[in-house]
This record gives structure tokens, sequence and C-alpha cells, in this order.
């Protein structure tokens, strides 16, 4: 008898594992429901086999929007003290994933440390790491060494890796074809772009997309499709470059499930909000109702040190239209590695607009804690309020920060509350503003 089996396997087979038990209790759903819908591939449980903090989630159909947090050092930025407490903020916020994005030396002891600590799941882009962890250029890496950073990370306890298989040279063809604004701004996919082009050769995770398959099934790794040929500027989204891509994407997920992989489609990137549905729906298509992982998307290219709020934007959309996944975006994005602060601002929205999508998608109990903090605020019960928000800290710090003459009110509007007002005639008392009592 096997020792264990990946979660689709197991799924397939009508077991349902420990795993699927703990998300179903989250998700308050019926677990042979769950289980049908990760035989499917419809949700992915990320859990490596050796990751023995995780906390596990369900990403996909049905399920509440999960959101990730990216952190990790790079040769500008090497303090590893600042990205560990980081982690602290994600898990302590809520972040249900943490993608440890170092790019510079050896990263194998901080993601070693983050896997042992973490119960939010963890993913890598093996690309990034290939050169610090082998130390060499990318002119001399093989195809055979770029396999070996792939097995690296799984025997570590990476829950999921972004793989960017989709840029074979037909995708290729059609981006150079085409033309764009802004080129390619994935930086694996820029990495292997040129690899391609310097070599001559196939993209090696799509020219031995068995063999990766054969490692994360090893330790039940899910793939994380990534798309390298993503719009870095709303004037390049939907063009034949993404959708190329897309559709080899969609040929990779099958044959991922095929051997029982779990896959996650990773997605746009910059884009118009006229265009965020309809991408949302083409890529379910194509990728056969795979969970969708979307980084934004970012609705306008022109907030610089706000970019966490255009990602909110069209994220909430994207997570309303079908995404399952929300990459959040911080403040700094386009401008430097993000430091704590921004860590918490990127959560904080990118966490609003996970739970609106989920609001507009009728998720089951989703409006619960906004009604919770709806009654409160009729109380005008402040400790009640300052416990359903999403950041607590902030919301007493704002309250607090213009002292005011009666407690059950707040400084904007004093004795003239509309909630206190009506509460007031409604119980059958006298209002009056001129008269000290």
């Amino acid at each position: 008898m096997k020792e264990y089996y990946t979660q689709m396997e197991a799924a397939k087979k009508g077991i349902i594992t420990p795993q699927m038990k703990i998300v179903a209790e989250k998700e308050n759903m019926d677990v042979n429901d769950l289980m049908a819908l990760v035989a499917k591939g419809e949700v992915a449980i990320p859990a490596n086999i050796n990751h023995k903090s995780l906390s596990p989630e369900g990403i996909g159909t049905g399920l509440k929007t999960k959101i990730n947090v990216n952190l990790g050092i790079s040769g500008d930025c090497k303090d590893y003290t600042m990205e560990m407490e980081k982690v602290d903020m994600a898990i302590a916020y809520g972040a249900e994933a943490i993608m440890d994005l170092s790019n510079y030396g050896k990263t194998n002891t901080f993601r070693k440390q983050l896997i042992e600590k973490s119960p939010a799941m963890i993913g890598t882009v093996p690309m990034y790491d290939a050169i610090g962890y082998l130390e060499k250029d990318l002119l001399e890496i093989t195809a055979e060494d770029f396999l070996k950073v792939v097995r690296a990370h799984a025997e570590e306890g990476v829950d999921f890796m972004t793989i960017h298989a989709g840029i074979n040279k037909r995708a290729i063809e059609s981006f150079k074809r085409e033309g764009r604004r802004m080129n390619i701004v994935s930086r694996g996919g820029s990495l292997l772009f040129a690899w391609i082009e310097m070599t001559g050769n196939e993209n090696p995770f799509y020219e031995y997309y068995d063999e990766v398959l054969d490692i994360l099934r090893e330790y039940d790794v899910t793939i994380s499709l990534g798309d390298a040929l993503r719009p870095g500027c709303i004037d390049d989204s939907t063009d034949a470059g993404q959708i190329s891509e897309l559709i080899e994407l969609g040929n990779l997920t099958k044959r991922a499930w095929d051997k029982d992989v779990q896959v996650m489609v990773e997605g746009p990137g910059h884009m118009a909000l006229n265009e965020i549905a309809a991408n949302m729906q083409l890529q379910k298509r194509i990728c056969h109702n795979a969970p969708f992982y979307v980084l934004g998307p970012l609705v306008t290219d022109i907030a610089p040190g706000y970019d966490h709020i255009t990602s909110a934007i069209g994220g909430a959309i994207a997570a309303t239209a079908g995404a399952d996944f929300l990459c959040y975006v911080t403040p700094a994005e386009h401008l430097r590695l993000p430091d704590a602060a921004d860590v918490k601002e990127g959560i904080i929205a990118s966490k609003i607009a996970a739970h609106a999508a989920d609001i507009a998608k009728g998720i089951k109990g989703a409006r619960d804690i906004d009604n919770k903090m709806s009654d409160a605020r009729h109380r005008l019960d402040w400790e009640e309020m300052f416990k359903y928000a999403l950041d607590p800290e902030k919301a007493r710090r704002y309250y607090e920060s213009t002292p005011v003459s009666e407690r059950h009110t707040c400084s904007m509007c004093g004795k003239m509350c509309a909630v206190r007002t009506t509460n007031m005639i409604l119980e059958g008392k006298k209002v009056e503003f001129c008269t000290e009592k």
C-alpha cells in the first residue's frame, strides 16, 4: 500500500485526506463536495508532505478568495531579519500564502526557517533562485540544472511553485511578431526568454515538463503555471502573446492533472477595468476551470506609490468574475523592495478586495462579519467595532487621535451623529444639541 497519495490522487480514489477535512471545516462546506472539486482540479489544496507546520487552505471554485504575500531579499536589500518581520506580519493579518521570491545568494536557509514556522502555504519561483543556488551565469545553466533547483525546493517543503512552462517557442513567436509597449515584465519569464534566445533551445520547463511533474508529484507540490507574457501595462493586455501563452497553459493544466499534480494558473497583470471580467472567463474556459491566481490586475499605470489601491480595484473585479487567488501589491510596487509598512498596506488592500468579492459571489458566511460590524455601529459600541475591523490597531488609533466629549460618538459628527439621534428618538428620548447635560 502506498505511504501517501497526492491530494488530487486521493480525491480521485474517493479518499478524504486530513487536509480536505480541515479545508472543508474552514469553508463551512461538506467534505465530499470539496473532494469532488479537488478530483476535478477545480480546487487545489497546496500541501507539501514536508511542510509540517501548514494549516491547509483550499483555492478554487466555491471557496473564499485567498491572498498571497510576496517577500524575499534582493542583491540591493539583503536583510533577512526584516523579511522575517514581514512573515510575522503576513501571518498576523491572515494571509493564506507567502511566496519567497529571494533572488540573491544562498536562500535556502531563510526558506527552511520560513517553512518550519509558517502555517501559511509557501510558494517559490525556482527560476529566480537558479543563478544564486547554482552559482552559474544564465548561459551556463542547463535544463538539468533547472530541474535540480525544482527538486531542492520540493524537498525543502514548498507547497506551490511558479513554473513558467508556457513561454515556449510558439508563444515567443507570437510575442515577437505582435510587438509590445512594455515587452516582458515577468522576472522569471524574461530570464527564460533570454535563455531560450541565447541558447536556441526550447524552454526546459516545457521540454521536460513530464520530469518536472514527476518531481512535484513526489512531494505533492502544486504547480502554479506562470504567465511569463502577462501584460506589464494596460496597453499590452489581452494581446497575442498573452493569449498564445494562455492556450499553452490550458494544455499543460490537463497534462498535470493526468499525473495527479494539482494546478493553479497565473494571470495578468495590468489591465483596463472593462477587460477584466472577459479575461477571467477566457482563462477559466481555456484552462478547464483550474484555480486562477492573479497579480492585481492593476487598472491604471500612473499611480506609483498607490499601486496597492489600483491592484485592489482590479482584484475585487477579477475575483468577482472568477479569480480565486489574489497576489497582493504594495505601495512600493515599481519603486523598491517593500518595507514592513508597505507589506501591511498591501495585505489590507488585498484582503479588502478578496472579502468584497466573496460578498459579491455569495460565498457562504461572507457577510456575517459585516453584519456584526453593522450591529456594533448601531449600538455605537466602539470596542466591538475595533474587534471586527481588518486593522483593529489603525481603527483605534484614528478614533482616539481626536478626543470627543461623548464616548459614544466620533469627532466627525459629535452629538449630531445620525445613529445616536435615531437611536434616541426610537427609544422615546428627547434630542438636544444646545444644552449641556
